[in-house]
């Protein structure tokens, strides 16, 4: 078994994640925060220490503006719920994934108006049309780092420039680049953040965060309130950080988890993840894009990148042709609209979408090899595929399931 769907979940994950989620549930156990005992106070400590560790990986200022939730989509819409009004206007991009698009679609119905600025057909923004798009009402900026369709890596950077020139709030959604590309939230003036645990941060599902800006909270109301184990005779929300975001009781196994794979991440260096990836995408490009009948829209390009590579068989369904690589091949990707129509739109792949192949730094070039061959023969025989009757139904129905699950 081949499993290139990383850009979905990671897996495998590091051993030591399974390990450290392991020694918290038979050692530990209990609940940050909640009680003075020992073992509330090492649940504690263990949440602090990955918020550190995160506060380090991304160059943030305080560990304390490190606010977990069970993954990016519940950040985004802390994010965009919390913090825009009606009269606001807002700028986004093309290339979003809907964990951006449908909140702020959400909030049309309450006055605040959007502007999208599309993207070329490799799904890469101008930063000079994000310029001429702000209005005087303009509130916030929300891009993503790295679109999870093409891989296009968004000038993050000229962006944050523009958004502190104005005066505007930045939300950069780095679900698909937290792990895998270098973050620096001061150095791009990134004000908020959302990641996730469970993709290129070798987390367990369930587990991801938003970075606040120092100051920014009073500008941001929380999604929920309830029970936080500080400030407890008050009937209010606690307005403190990370308090104020973090109402429940926290997914403490998780966060162990979390903080394992970001152990690994620090260990082993983002430049060389980055690196090792960009290997083997660089490898799967150039050995598939010389195929007869295929269509590659993950560019040849030195710029920086996901390891994600969308592409097409001419005259077959991207369903039918995961499908036959799971099912003859044992190889796991992804195909559909990988839950960002407007990217598909943008590339002209709507609206049945691509496959999508996203690699990992635990994989091999053997594994690459082997994939390779697969398509070929897929390429190769697609009219013999044509005729197997068998394949028909089933197929009709992965359309609509693929185009509709997580990123």
């Amino acid at each position: 078994m081949i499993y290139f769907d990383n850009a979905a979940t990671s897996w495998p994950k590091p051993p030591q994640v399974g390990k450290a989620m392991q020694k918290y549930l038979k050692e530990t156990g209990a609940s940050p925060g909640r009680s003075g005992h020992r073992l509330s106070v090492q649940a504690a400590r263990l949440v602090y220490d990955t918020r550190e560790k995160l506060t380090r990986l991304f160059n943030a200022s305080d560990p304390l503006g490190i606010v977990f939730t069970k993954n990016a989509t519940e950040a985004l819409n802390i994010a965009v719920f919390g913090l825009l009004k009606r009269g606001d206007h807002v700028i986004t991009s093309s290339m979003e994934h809907n964990s951006v698009t449908r909140p702020l679609t959400a909030m049309k119905d309450k006055g605040v108006s959007v502007t999208v600025v599309a993207c070329d057909r490799e799904g890469e923004i101008e930063p000079a049309l994000v310029a001429a798009a702000i209005r005087k009402n303009t509130k916030a900026i929300f891009l993503t780092h790295a679109s999870n369709v093409t891989g296009a890596v968004m000038p993050v950077y000229d962006i944050g420039v523009i958004a502190r020139k104005h005066s505007l709030i930045f939300c950069v959604d780095a679900a698909q680049t937290a792990g895998c590309l270098p973050i620096d939230v001061m150095g791009m003036n990134i004000d908020l953040m959302a990641f996730t645990g469970h993709k290129s941060l070798f987390g367990p599902p369930g587990t991801g965060g938003l970075y606040i800006r120092e100051g920014l909270e009073k500008k941001i109301a929380p999604l929920l309130a309830g029970g936080t184990g500080s400030s407890s005779e008050m009937e209010k929300q606690p307005e403190f950080m990370p308090d104020r975001y973090e109402a429940g009781t926290p997914n403490t196994v998780g966060i162990a988890g979390l903080q394992a794979g970001v152990d690994f991440v620090l260990g082993e260096g983002v430049k060389r993840i980055e690196a090792r990836e960009s290997e083997l995408t660089e490898m799967f490009i150039e050995s598939i894009s010389d195929l007869p009948g295929i269509t590659v829209y993950t560019q040849k390009r030195s710029r920086p990148r996901l390891p994600v590579v969308a592409f097409n068989i001419t005259d077959m369904d991207p369903a039918r042709a995961a499908m036959l690589l799971d099912e003859r091949y044992g190889i796991m990707c992804r195909s559909g609209l990988h839950c960002a129509p407007a990217a598909h739109k943008t590339i002209g792949t709507y609206p049945a979408g691509t496959v999508r192949f996203s690699f990992s730094c635990l994989n091999t070039q053997k594994e690459v090899e082997k994939a390779v061959a697969a398509i070929r023969k897929i390429g190769g025989r697609k009219k013999e595929y044509e005729r197997n009757n068998q394949c028909r139904p089933f197929c009709a129905g992965l359309v609509v399931r693929h185009a509709g699950k997580g990123k």
